[in-house]
């Protein structure tokens, strides 16, 4: 036991410099700002090019989802196609325009102009996920097509130029 007449032998360090010290030698390297810097705008173009090789449909830059050969398929017959549900967000937007205007005969006309192109749209998605689910247990025996027709309908409601990875078909053209 130390009494009060024995000191420790050394003065008690600053707050500053304890911290300090504790923070200096710990296992993380010394990084200074133009490392990270360049670090950071590495990163950055590791995810552009990422981004651009997903869009583009390379196979290996694609998440699980979208992977496959029958993926690839159900994709390009859905780019190759013009659908109803492509063309409802405009519609919507049309709508929420005219029933702007005062006059109760063209809100209700657009109202149900909305509700039509839904339900074709709906239907729609019906026929082109049981012909999907056909076309691909047909051209790739074995593959399990649990899922394909959502994918398929959810794809073909949206606008063209959104899709992603971006259609590698044109219109009209044939699988």
């Amino acid at each position: 036991m130390t009494t009060e007449s024995e000191g420790k032998g050394r003065p008690t360090p600053k707050r500053k410099d304890s911290e300090a010290k504790r923070i200096t030698s710990s296992l993380a390297p010394v990084v200074t700002k133009d490392q990270k810097r360049a670090a950071k705008l590495a990163g950055r173009q590791d995810r552009m090019a990422s981004r651009t090789a997903y869009l583009r449909g390379d196979e290996n830059a694609l998440p699980a989802r979208d992977r496959g050969p029958a993926r690839r398929f159900v994709r390009n017959y859905v780019d190759s196609r013009r659908s109803v549900g492509e063309y409802f967000l405009p519609i919507i937007f049309l709508v929420l325009v005219l029933t702007l205007i005062p006059v109760k005969s063209i809100q209700l006309t657009a109202i149900a102009l909305m509700y039509a192109v839904l339900l074709i749209a709906v239907v729609d998605g019906i026929f082109l996920s049981r012909k999907i689910r056909k076309l691909v247990a047909d051209k790739f025996p074995g593959t399990a097509t649990k899922g394909l027709g959502m994918y398929a309908w959810l794809r073909s409601t949206q606008m063209r130029r959104l899709r992603a990875p971006h259609p590698q078909t044109k219109v009209g053209d044939k699988n």
